[in-house]
């Protein structure tokens, strides 16, 4: 007999299905000669296979942060706005942390974290840190937020940038 628990298992199982698709493409990325002279996604050069991983791989991010934030609300149902702020503010710190000092080392090897890799985790993270303040504003603003974010997002895309500083954003 399975011990009782409040956790919704198909969140759990989606969670776990993209994060064994992510694996699979980290380790592909990481550990594949022609990942570093091929695009997968290029049909010319890849194989349907290779291509439909790389391309299943796109939906994992977002459905990650989605579960994310799915959870945050679930936790937050039973905790008044002051325990579920400490607790994301708390826990987008750490997954920040994460991010950079253990997800960067097992990346780059580079024991001096000359350029920082930020990743879903710290996505994660950071979304958190802002949710942590966001909850104490009236549901109505939040929802106005949240459309302007989702129906205003694309009006980003005319911003190119052509070399590496600030000031080659055109």
């Amino acid at each position: 007999m399975k011990p009782k628990t409040n956790r919704i298992e198909s969140i759990d199982i989606l969670r776990g299905l993209v994060m064994v698709i992510m694996a699979l493409d980290h380790v592909r990325d990481y550990f594949n000669y022609g990942s570093f002279f091929i695009d997968p996604t290029d049909v010319e050069t890849t194989t349907p296979i290779l291509f439909f991983t790389r391309f299943i791989t796109h939906y994992c991010a977002p459905v990650f942060i989605f579960l994310a934030g799915t959870s945050a609300f679930l936790y937050g149902r039973n905790k008044t706005s002051a325990q579920l702020s400490i607790f994301l503010l708390t826990r987008g710190v750490w997954l920040i942390f994460m991010e950079i000092v253990v997800n960067n080392l097992i990346w780059t090897f580079d024991l001096t974290y000359s350029f920082p890799i930020l990743q879903v985790i710290w996505a994660i993270g950071f979304s958190m840190i802002c949710l942590s303040f966001l909850i104490y504003l009236p549901k109505k603003i939040i929802l106005v937020i949240g459309l302007v974010i989702i129906l205003g997002h694309n009006l980003l895309d005319g911003i190119v940038m052509q070399g590496n500083s600030l000031q080659s954003i055109t």
